[in-house]
């Protein structure tokens, strides 16, 4: 283990994780902020995707969103964190992403999870029990890489049918990396099928996941490079190099409202990462 996490944190990278709800529910404050995340070092940029308006404030859709980023932006990678592929299409989500793959010169990452509010998926009557939420998750997934390989696909499952279909245009990527979120186990033996994990690490105050917690999770996903690690938290209130020192592979910085204002923000954000 000793080994392994050295390999992880010296290859760290560092996100800006930007809400999508808001006053970021306005795309041009998020272009605002990734271009800034750019100019100033940082390595990605991820959107929350959460539907906010069910239960209060304004939500930004986060493909729209990502979409104008990757044309003000030329080298940070984008991508959701996370998104509920229960909630979503996987043709529609598949040809979004690959479209913005092809948008962005192959800057997509996909996180997928859950979803963590059940009313975004009750209130427009789609299932919350977390069991059948789970089993169209992997379901979903697998449509989804199967459809970006560009090969004929058929298929006819539990909750998806696909009759030989094939996607155009594909990403540019020859394989989009798909992150899992969530913390419980089967999350993790989910996300050991994958190619990342995002750890559920930060409340909009506090870190709810410890340097040690992460480790031990590390240890239960079992796998070795390449597998990115990415954590989620603020770095006035938490140590990123300890999470790093643990096996974490990215620092994503959380930026949303409780933070404080969009100045405040953009202040954090030219700051550049806490490496």
């Amino acid at each position: 283990m000793r080994t392994q996490r050295r390999a992880y944190a010296a290859n760290v990278h560092y996100g800006i994780c930007l809400a999508n709800i808001g006053s970021y529910s306005d795309p041009r404050v998020a272009v605002k902020v990734a271009v800034e995340a750019e100019t100033h070092g940082w390595d990605a940029v991820f959107v929350w995707d959460h539907l906010a308006f069910v239960w209060g404030p304004p939500a930004a859709d986060p493909w729209v969103t990502l979409a104008a980023i990757a044309v003000r932006t030329e080298r940070v990678r984008i991508g959701t964190a996370v998104t509920p592929v229960a909630r979503r299409r996987p043709h529609v989500l598949a040809q979004q992403v690959a479209t913005l793959d092809v948008l962005s010169s192959g800057r997509v990452i996909f996180a997928a999870g859950l979803g963590g509010s059940p009313s975004e998926f009750g209130r427009f009557g789609e299932p919350t029990e977390p069991r059948v939420r789970a089993a169209m998750l992997d379901e979903g997934l697998g449509l989804l890489r199967a459809l970006w390989a560009g090969e004929e696909v058929r298929h006819r499952g539990a909750h998806y049918t696909v009759d030989a279909v094939t996607l155009a245009p594909t990403p540019m990527q020859r394989r989009v990396p798909i992150w899992i979120g969530g913390n419980r186990a089967p999350s993790l033996r989910r996300a050991s099928r994958w190619d990342g994990w995002v750890a559920d690490s930060a409340a909009p105050t506090r870190m709810t996941l410890t340097p040690d917690d992460l480790a031990r999770s590390i240890a239960a996903i079992g796998r070795g490079d390449p597998f990115d690690v990415a954590v989620l938290g603020e770095s006035n209130r938490s140590a990123p190099h300890a999470y790093a020192r643990a096996g974490a592979t990215w620092w994503l910085e959380n930026v949303h409202d409780l933070r404080g204002g969009v100045d405040a923000m953009l202040t954090l954000v030219r700051r550049g990462p806490p490496r």
